[in-house]
């Protein structure tokens, strides 16, 4: 429920850019810092490749927010959410079946739902017109951090455990006070089990808010970078219908929570990895 593609069409258009978000051969330059990577890796080849790797049928793969898109002009912006769009949707038609894809911000036919920064729900009433969509054609929404502003000389793995679990906590307490009650129909995946929201759980109680929306069958929680000891509370919370696997391929290795879930028995597998997937996508 959980990996990332870059078409070529897409990569191509990142290599023409003189400002960040923007590729430099292997390196990615973004408004936070420069990554070194290979945007092969992102390829729906790499996709299926990872699929293979892990045993894993079925990816829906996306194009991560932190990639800072939507903080461009629009003009901009929307010259990367086409190239993206064109080039999944070739990918998706392409892989025998083996890939889903989500749309950047929108709903688009041929895309099983839409990928937003997590950020974005702070205000609902800009998104409401995409997640009015999403909830009449029946598709789902997965939310995901965006762009980051670590602070200087932060080491490098400040961003995605600092910055990107605030902004997924922030959207997942956003969504629980007010989301859920105004789309009660739309299926919600928050990625990296919300920044680890589900742990404020208790704290939110004792601070008097009721967390029965919590456990709304629309909403669940998607497990990439996360291991034993996380799934194991949450699954004590919520039980194992509101988890879904996740990989983060290619940023996290393909197995690492995969392994962990599989730790867990068969049940747990058959639930997060097949019945609660199928779930979100019918």
């Amino acid at each position: 429920m959980h990996q990332h593609l870059w078409p070529e069409s897409l990569v191509g258009a990142l290599a023409e850019r003189s400002s960040p978000p923007l590729l430099r051969k292997t390196t990615l330059v973004l408004e936070e810092g420069d990554y070194t990577l290979d945007p092969g890796s992102y390829s729906a080849d790499a996709c299926i490749a990872n699929l293979d790797r892990s045993g894993i049928d079925v990816a829906v793969v996306s194009c991560p927010p932190t990639l800072g898109i939507d903080e461009l002009d629009e003009s901009e912006a929307e010259e990367l959410r086409v190239a993206y769009h064109e080039g999944a949707g070739a990918a998706v038609a392409a892989s025998g079946g083996r890939l889903m894809a989500l749309s950047m911000g929108r709903a688009e036919d041929g895309f099983v739902g839409a990928m937003v920064g997590a950020d974005e729900l702070a205000e609902l009433d800009r998104i409401a017109p995409v997640l009015d969509e999403l909830e009449r054609r029946g598709a789902f929404l997965m939310v995901h951090p965006g762009g980051a502003r670590p602070p200087q000389g932060a080491p490098p793995w400040w961003a995605p455990v600092v910055d990107y679990t605030a902004q997924m906590q922030r959207a997942y307490a956003v969504w629980l006070a007010e989301g859920v009650e105004r789309w009660p129909d739309l299926r919600i995946v928050f990625s990296i089990l919300a920044g680890g929201a589900p742990f404020q759980l208790e704290r939110m109680q004792a601070r008097g808010f009721d967390i029965a929306n919590s456990l709304r069958p629309t909403i669940y929680l998607e497990a990439s970078s996360y291991g034993r000891r996380a799934l194991e509370l949450c699954l004590a919370t919520f039980g194992a219908r509101q988890i879904v696997y996740g990989s983060d391929s290619p940023v996290i290795d393909c197995c690492l929570t995969l392994d962990h879930v599989r730790s867990f028995g068969q049940a747990a597998v058959q639930a997060l990895c097949q019945d609660n997937p199928t779930t979100i996508l019918t």
